[in-house]
C-alpha cells in the first residue's frame, strides 16, 4: 500500500531502515547531532575549576570543562599529539591540567598546549595552534549546550524558538527558573532503541491510556490520547482530585516561586529537538536528554529539578520522582518492544500514524530534508 492509497485518517511513517541502518544512523550524526546544539551537561554538575565531564555528540567524545576563572568551555576530547582520548573517565576533577596519558602533553584548563615532553626543544610549535580543539558552548536554563558545527545555527531560534514555539512565550519558562533549581534525583537510562522511536512516542499520547495507567490518573485529559504539549500555550490539567504531580496524586511540594496560578496544576510538555524533553509542573521540572550511540542503543539521562530549599532540607522527593520514573520506564519497554520490528519485512514501508498523531509527521518532514542536506 502507498502513501496515496492511505485513507484520509492515516499518513505514513518513516520506512522500518531509518530505525536500522547504519548508514542512515551515520548520516544523522553527521547532518543532525553535529550539526544542530546539544544539551550536554547540568552547569552545577562542575562546582570548580577543574571539574570535568566527558560526553558523546555524533562521533565526538567531547570534555566539558571548568575553567580556572569560573567559565565553562567545552573541547573535543583528543590530544593533539596522536589521538588518544586524554579522558577516559565519565567525570573528574583535575587541579590545574588536562594531561593525555599517552605522551603526557599537557593542556591547561582553557586549552592551551602548556608542557610535553622535550616541548622547549621544539620552538616553533605554536602552543595555541596545538591546543584542544573548541567547541560552542552557550549556558541556558542551568545546562551547558555545545555545538560541533563550525558555524552553529541560532540558538535563539532552535533551542529558544522550539520552547517559546509551545509555550507561546519564552517568558514562560523563565518563570520556573531552572538556573536556580537543584538536581534531586538523577536516573541513566540504557535504552535498546533507536533515538527517533524515543521522541515519537514521547510527542503522542495514544498510548498513554494503554501504558500509562498511573500518569493519566493524574492527568485524565491524557486518557483520550491527544498529545496537550502539542497546542501552544496549553497545559494538561491535573486532576480533580489530584493533589500534585506524584505517583500516588498526594500532595507534593509548595509551588515553584515564580510559578503563576494559570500554571498551577497544570503539566507541560517540550520537544527541543534533536535529544532535549522538558516537563514543566508547578514544583518541580523534569529534563530528559539523549545520547544516541548507535541504530539501536540510546542513553537517556533524566534529572528531576526541585527548589534548592526542598534539596538541601532532605525532603523526601520519592513520590515525585517514582511518578515519571514509571513513565519513563513504559515509554522505553515501549520503543525496545518497537526496535525489533522495524528489521521486519512487514514494516518495510514503514507504519501509519491516526489522526492524533499526525504531528509526528512534521518530525519526520523535518528530519528527512536535514538527512537530505
Amino acid at each position: 500500500m502507498t502513501a496515496t492509497d492511505l485513507p484520509a485518517s492515516l499518513i505514513r511513517t518513516l520506512p522500518g531502515q531509518y530505525y536500522t541502518d547504519p548508514a542512515v544512523f551515520s548520516l544523522e550524526q553527521t547532518r543532525v547531532f553535529e550539526a544542530m546544539w546539544t544539551c550536554a551537561v547540568r552547569s552545577a554538575d562542575l562546582p570548580a575549576p577543574g571539574a570535568f565531564r566527558k560526553v558523546q555528540v555524533g562521533r565526538e567524545s567531547v570534555l566539558v570543562v571548568r575553567g580556572r576563572d569560573g567559565q565553562l568551555r567545552a573541547f573535543l576530547n583528543i590530544c593533539r599529539h596522536r589521538g588518544a582520548q586524554i579522558c577516559t573517565e565519565d567525570a573528574g576533577e583535575v587541579k590545574r591540567a588536562l594531561q593525555c596519558p599517552y605522551h603526557a602533553w599537557t593542556y591547561d584548563l582553557s586549552g592551551k598546549l602548556v608542557a610535553a615532553p622535550n616541548l622547549t626543544k621544539m620552538p616553533d610549535v605554536d602552543r595555541d595552534r596545538y591546543g584542544l580543539v573548541p567547541v560552542h558552548l552557550r549556558e541556558w536554563l542551568g545546562y551547558a549546550w555545545v555545538c560541533l558545527a563550525d558555524e552553529p545555527p541560532s540558538f535563539e531560534d532552535d533551542v529558544q524558538g522550539a520552547i517559546a514555539e509551545r509555550l507561546g512565550d519564552l517568558a514562560v519558562i523563565d518563570r520556573y527558573e531552572l538556573d536556580a533549581l537543584s538536581v534531586g534525583r538523577r536516573i541513566t537510562y540504557d535504552v535498546a532503541a533507536n533515538w527517533k522511536l524515543i521522541v515519537e512516542n514521547f510527542m503522542e499520547c495514544y498510548h498513554c491510556a494503554t501504558i500509562h495507567p498511573e500518569l493519566t490518573e493524574v492527568l485524565p485529559e491524557f486518557a483520550d490520547g491527544y498529545a496537550a504539549q502539542y497546542f501552544v500555550g496549553h497545559g494538561a490539567e491535573f486532576g480533580e482530585e489530584v493533589r500534585g504531580f506524584t505517583v500516588d496524586g498526594s500532595e507534593g511540594f509548595d509551588k515553584l516561586p515564580g510559578v503563576e496560578d494559570d500554571q498551577d496544576r497544570r503539566y507541560y510538555a517540550i520537544t527541543v529537538k534533536p535529544t532535549v524533553f522538558v516537563n514543566l509542573v508547578p514544583d518541580h521540572v523534569i529534563f530528559h536528554r539523549m545520547y544516541p550511540l548507535s541504530a539501536d542503543r540510546t542513553i537517556v539521562e533524566c534529572d528531576w529539578l526541585y527548589s534548592r530549599e526542598v534539596v538541601e532540607s532532605g525532603k523526601d522527593v520519592s513520590r515525585s520522582v517514582e511518578l515519571f520514573h514509571r513513565v519513563n520506564e513504559q515509554d522505553f519497554a515501549a520503543c525496545e518492544r518497537t526496535q525489533p520490528a522495524m528489521s521486519s519485512r512487514a514494516y518495510a514501508d514503514g507504519g501509519v500514524l491516526v489522526p492524533s498523531e499526525h504531528h509526528i509527521g512534521a518530525f519526520h518532514d523535518w528530519l528527512t530534508r536535514r538527512l537530505a542536506g
